[in-house]
């Protein structure tokens, strides 16, 4: 049995990644914790409370960080709705979030289980915070798989970066320079081939369970503003790709690592995931700009291309 921690920001898509995790077998989910993102950071824990009962499970729920460590807060509403889930009108969950603080609960959770997963699918302040009140936190995290980032392509906050990356760039910086073992999942794999036809939304519907219906319905706003940004016909799920990696590395098709240096200072480019993919960081003229970056002497894995047909299998089995 594997042990994950999932980060999450709890809007729509994160939601689907969530009943990924909660419906493999051989996952044990050890905690969700909360940050603020695409919702506020009590919407983002209501919607987690919710996603536990719609998949009958009883998993505690830990408040974050309720804003970025140095920014001002900015909301997603426009994509996944005021709530996160569509504007559904969905009840109050029965549970309420623990009271132990979500930076507290992922240091204590990776001390007790050295080696288990974490997967972020929010802003990365919560790691952060976590990285920087135990040096040991890196440590005992055996694979950091994160939702973020927009490598050489377009991003879809700004021409330039990925929204859980330009929302709260020094957190995201001040992980990328970490030790953590991070296996990065930008926007791009969410696209193409990973984007749900209408005839697949059907085909989840009506598979007729609570978990499916849910998927569906409130992503519908979601479907609806991609659309809107990108012209295109679909259901895109950022975060269960990244789940679908978390829960089978394979499904990452191909793979490379390089440093990542994370633009904080330009607000054309904030946010920006700048991958050395030719390791060019090292170079007489790059030094200077790279020194930090080269100094902490850590380089992440980057996801690149997909099996879109294996992580549409998974998904359809998870809801099922």
């Amino acid at each position: 049995m594997r042990t994950f921690l999932i980060d999450t920001d709890t809007a729509s898509d994160d939601a689907v990644a969530i009943l990924m995790a909660l419906a493999a077998p051989d996952i044990s989910v050890a905690a969700l914790t909360v940050v603020a993102g695409n919702v506020c950071l009590e919407q983002g824990a209501r919607n987690a409370l919710y996603t536990c009962e719609v998949a009958g499970a009883d998993i505690p729920v830990h408040l974050g960080a309720a804003a970025p460590l140095t920014r001002r807060w900015l909301d997603a509403h426009w994509f996944h709705g005021r709530d996160g889930l569509g504007d559904r009108n969905y009840p109050a969950p029965r549970r309420a979030p623990e009271r132990e603080h979500a930076v507290d609960a992922l240091i204590r959770h990776a001390a007790a289980e050295p080696g288990l997963t974490l997967v972020t699918l929010g802003p990365l302040t919560n790691i952060a915070l976590a990285l920087a009140l135990d040096p040991g936190f890196e440590r005992n995290v055996g694979r950091c798989v994160v939702m973020g980032g927009a490598p050489c392509c377009e991003g879809n906050a700004t021409p330039a970066a990925e929204y859980n990356i330009w929302v709260d760039p020094e957190a995201a910086r001040r992980m990328f320079r970490s030790k953590l073992p991070i296996e990065m999942v930008g926007w791009h794999v969410s696209r193409g081939e990973a984007v749900l036809s209408d005839d697949e939304i059907a085909e989840i519907y009506a598979l007729g369970t609570a978990k499916a219906r849910f998927a569906v319905d409130c992503n519908a706003r979601a479907k609806e503003a991609y659309f809107v940004q990108t012209g295109e016909r679909g259901l895109s799920l950022a975060d269960p790709t990244a789940m679908a990696v978390a829960l089978d590395r394979s499904i990452g098709a191909s793979w490379s690592r390089h440093f990542v240096e994370i633009e904080t200072q330009s607000e054309l480019t904030r946010g920006m995931t700048i991958v050395d993919r030719l390791n060019v960081a090292h170079d007489e003229n790059n030094r200077a700009a790279w020194a930090d970056a080269l100094a902490a002497g850590v380089k992440a894995d980057i996801c690149w291309t997909f099996d879109a047909p294996a992580y549409k299998a998974m998904l359809k089995r998870a809801l099922a």
